[in-house]
């Protein structure tokens, strides 16, 4: 899979997200929502109570796709089948958890696993009480969100885009969109746009050529800490020459 930013292919393309008895089918398409929106495509689902279901389908809006090519398998050990780096979420602290990372250290456990080459999976248990001790012991690291320790209940799917959200970050970085540039001012049109203005102002009553004090001194500053592009000069002159006009119709 290539990504849209044309970034090259997708290490996360081979990321595996495993629900365990996911009891609600709106869940499970939230989730693939989720996943999709991180560049994650593959979904397994342990022992799920409904699927597939009109619900999933709904809350997926849209990603369809992860839906349709998701495994239904009926043991954690079989989800895991192949899995070098398994990574188990859990929000209550267990007494023999081993290992416990912060899900940003998880996420770059996972990063370091694919780009080795090597299958990598965050798993996630059932809504209510989430991973048993047992099956978070088939898993190789225990995770965690540090969220509020008063209040650190996630629905699932919220959970799911932390973990992939991480995941992507360490295995991609944190580029975004860039905004169009736009030609940047000449030094002559933003003096050209000072004395326009100086003009216009001592028209209005509003600077006193006589006694200019520090006004034109700071509306200097501001054009020039505003780094000022073309356009906005050509903008700002025509308001000037707006105003000019209509105190000119006065007069």
């Amino acid at each position: 899979m290539t990504d849209v930013a044309g970034l090259g292919p997708d290490p996360l393309s081979s990321l595996d997200v495993v629900l365990v008895v996911p009891t609600h089918p709106g869940n499970i398409g939230a989730s693939a929502r989720a996943m999709l929106a991180m560049g994650v495509e593959r979904l397994t689902l342990v022992a799920p109570a409904r699927f597939p279901d009109r619900e999933a389908s709904a809350r997926a809006s849209g990603a369809d796709a992860v839906l349709e090519n998701a495994r239904v398998v009926a043991t954690l050990d079989e989800a895991l089948v192949g899995v070098a780096c398994a990574i188990g979420y859990t929000a209550r602290p267990r007494e023999f958890a081993g290992e416990v990372l912060s899900s940003r250290e998880a996420g770059a456990r996972v990063a370091a696993a694919l780009a080795a080459g090597r299958r990598a999976a965050l798993v996630f248990g059932t809504e209510m009480s989430g991973l048993s001790n047992e099956e978070l012991a088939l898993c190789t690291t225990a995770a965690t969100i540090p969220a509020n320790p008063g209040f650190a209940s996630l629905n699932l799917a919220a959970a799911v885009q932390v973990a992939c959200y991480e995941a992507r970050v360490a295995a991609r970085g944190d580029r975004v969109w860039s905004a169009p540039r736009f030609a940047p001012a000449t030094r002559d049109a933003v003096a050209s746009l000072d004395e326009h203005a100086q003009r216009t102002l001592t028209a209005m009553r509003f600077l006193h050529p006589e006694m200019p004090k520090r006004l034109m001194p700071r509306l200097r500053r501001l054009f020039a800490r505003a780094g000022l592009e073309r356009e906005e000069v050509n903008i700002l002159r025509g308001i000037l020459a707006r105003i000019d006009g209509l105190i000119e119709r006065r007069r």
